[in-house]
C-alpha cells in the first residue's frame, strides 16, 4: 500500500478535527475546556465514550487476545455493565451535588487536602501511563505503515502523533472532545463492521454463515470456571475496573459532568453501558474471523501484531488498509485527546488550585503551558514503553490499573461506607504503601493456597487501602 495514500488520508481526517476544533472552539475560557460551559447533549456524550473508552487498544487487542482467551473478555464486559450503574446510582448524583470540576474534590471535602492531592496524584499516574499505552499502538502501526519505508525515526513518529491531538485539543479542550470524539467513535465502528464485512466476502461468507462460523469455531467460548479465566474473577474484576476507570477517573467523568444535569449525565451511562457491551461482542467476533482468515491464507501472527498484519499485508486489498488506518487512529485519539485534557484540568484545578475568583487571563495561559507540557510527557512515557513493551498491551493496561487505581478505590469506599474522620497527613503513606504490598501478596500467590491473581488485584490494593485508613481512623 502506498504510505503516500496513507498520509493522505490522514490528513483530511485531521483536517476534518481542525475544522470541527475551529467551529466548537470560539471560547478558550477555562469553564470551555474543564466542562464544556455545561452543554454537553447526553446523547452525543454516550456515543463518543464509546471511542474514549475502546480505544486503539480494544480495537488491537482485544481481537488479539482471542486465541488465547477465547470469548472470555465478555466475562469482564458483562462485570462492566454493572460497574456502569453502579456508577449512574451512586457516584454520578454525588458530583453533581458537589457542583465538582474535578471529582478528586470530593477528597478534600471528606478527609482532607492531603488525601486530595493524593487521589488527585494517583489520577495523574494512572491516566499519563494509560495514554501512552494507548498511543503507543497507534504509533507503531503508524511507524509500520508509513514512516519505516521513509526512514523516519520512531521519535518523530510519536512527536506527530502528539502534536497532531495537541492541535485541536490545546485552546477549547472538552467542547471540542465531546464532538471530535463523537466522529471518531463513528469512524472507528464503521472501520469494524466494514472489516468483518470484507473479510467474510473474502471467505464467502453469508451473515448467517459468518455468525455459523464463529459460533462453531475454537474461539467463541464465553463462560469459564477455572483458571485465570473463571468467570467470577473476571465478572467481579470488571465491575471494580469499570468503578475506577471511569467513576473514580477523571477523564471519564469529566464527559459526564460536561452534561446539563445529572439526569442527563445518568441516561448517558445507561445508554453507554448497553451499547458498550455489544461493541464488545463485535470486536471479539471480529478476532475470531481475523484468526480464522489467518489459518487459511497462512499468516502467523497473533496477538497485537494479527490486525495490522491480516489489514496491511494480508491480501484484502488497499480499502482494507485504509480503513483500518483510519479506524485505528480514531480509536486511539478518541481515548488519547480526552486523556490530554483530563490531565491539564486535574493538575490545573487539583494542583494548581485554579478558582473562578483567580486572574482568568492569567490562568488560560497557565492552562496552556500545562497542556503542552503534559503532551511532552506522553512523548517521554511512550518512547520508555517502547523499550519495556513485551505482552499484549491490553493485559498491561489492567494490570497496571490494578496498581494504580487501587488506593483511589480504597480512599473512595471508605469515604462513602463509613463516616470515620482519617488523620489526612498520613494518607499518603497509605496510598504509596498498599500498591507495594498488593505486588508483594501478588507476586508470591503460590503462597497463597496456590491461587494466582488476575485483573481482580485491583480489588486486593482498594481493601489493603481500606484497611490502612481504619488504622489512621481518629477516636
Amino acid at each position: 500500500m502506498s504510505s503516500t495514500l496513507i498520509v493522505s488520508v490522514i490528513v483530511g481526517y485531521f483536517l476534518l478535527l481542525i475544522l470541527i476544533s475551529y467551529v466548537t472552539g470560539k471560547s478558550d475560557s477555562n469553564d470551555s475546556f474543564f466542562l464544556g460551559d455545561k452543554q454537553s447533549p447526553w446523547y452525543v456524550v454516550a456515543f463518543g465514550m464509546l471511542g474514549a473508552t475502546l480505544s486503539g487498544i480494544t480495537f488491537i487487542s482485544v481481537p488479539g487476545k482471542v486465541a488465547d482467551s477465547a470469548f472470555s473478555y465478555m466475562q469482564m464486559t458483562m462485570g462492566f455493565f454493572f460497574g456502569y450503574l453502579i456508577i449512574a446510582l451512586v457516584l454520578i448524583p454525588l458530583y453533581y451535588r458537589m457542583n465538582l470540576t474535578s471529582i478528586y474534590g470530593y477528597l478534600k471535602d471528606r478527609f482532607g487536602n492531603s488525601s486530595y492531592k493524593t487521589g488527585a496524584s494517583f489520577f495523574l499516574l494512572s491516566r499519563v501511563i494509560g495514554a501512552s499505552l494507548r498511543l503507543y499502538i497507534v504509533a507503531n502501526v503508524l511507524q509500520m505503515a508509513i514512516f519505516d519505508s521513509w526512514e523516519i525515526p520512531y521519535i518523530v513518529t510519536v512527536l506527530i502523533t502528539i502534536l497532531l491531538i495537541w492541535v485541536y485539543t490545546f485552546r477549547s479542550g472538552i467542547k471540542t472532545i465531546i464532538w471530535t470524539d463523537t466522529l471518531q467513535t463513528l469512524f472507528m465502528l464503521l472501520a469494524v463492521g466494514t472489516s468483518i464485512y470484507l473479510i467474510s466476502e473474502e471467505l464467502n461468507l453469508g451473515f448467517v454463515a459468518l455468525v455459523d462460523t464463529i459460533k462453531e469455531s475454537e474461539y467463541s467460548q464465553v463462560l469459564f470456571w477455572e483458571g485465570d479465566l473463571h468467570f467470577g474473577k473476571q465478572f467481579f474484576a470488571g465491575i471494580f475496573i469499570a468503578i475506577v476507570m471511569t467513576g473514580l477517573d477523571q477523564d471519564m467523568m469529566q464527559k459526564n459532568l460536561s452534561c446539563r444535569s445529572k439526569e442527563d449525565a445518568q441516561k448517558n451511562l445507561y445508554w453507554f453501558s448497553g451499547a458498550l457491551v455489544i461493541v464488545n461482542l463485535v470486536f471479539l467476533s471480529l478476532g475470531a474471523l481475523l484468526y480464522i482468515y489467518a489459518e487459511q491464507k497462512g499468516i502467523t501472527a497473533t496477538k497485537d501484531a494479527l490486525f495490522p498484519e491480516v489489514a496491511l499485508n494480508g491480501g484484502l486489498g488497499i480499502g482494507v488498509g485504509l480503513i483500518f488506518i483510519l479506524g485505528l487512529i480514531a480509536a486511539a485519539y478518541s481515548s488519547a485527546d480526552s486523556a490530554l485534557t483530563s490531565l491539564t484540568t486535574s493538575f490545573c484545578v487539583d494542583i494548581l488550585d485554579f478558582d473562578k475568583e483567580g486572574d482568568q487571563q492569567h490562568q488560560i495561559q497557565v492552562r496552556k503551558l500545562i497542556h503542552l507540557i503534559f503532551s511532552l510527557i506522553l512523548v517521554v512515557v511512550i518512547m520508555i514503553i517502547k523499550s519495556l513493551n513485551d505482552d499484549s498491551v491490553i493485559d498491561a493496561l489492567f494490570k497496571l490499573a490494578g496498581y494504580t487505581y487501587g488506593p483511589l478505590l480504597g480512599l473512595y469506599a471508605f469515604g462513602m461506607l463509613t463516616k470515620w474522620k482519617v488523620k489526612d497527613l498520613y494518607v499518603p503513606i497509605v496510598c504509596v504503601i498498599s500498591p507495594f504490598l498488593t505486588y508483594y501478596i501478588a507476586d508470591n500467590s503460590v503462597d497463597w493456597f496456590n491461587y494466582k491473581f488476575g485483573f481482580e488485584l485491583l480489588i486486593l490494593n482498594g481493601a489493603i487501602t481500606f484497611i490502612g485508613l481504619l488504622l489512621l481512623r481518629r477516636s
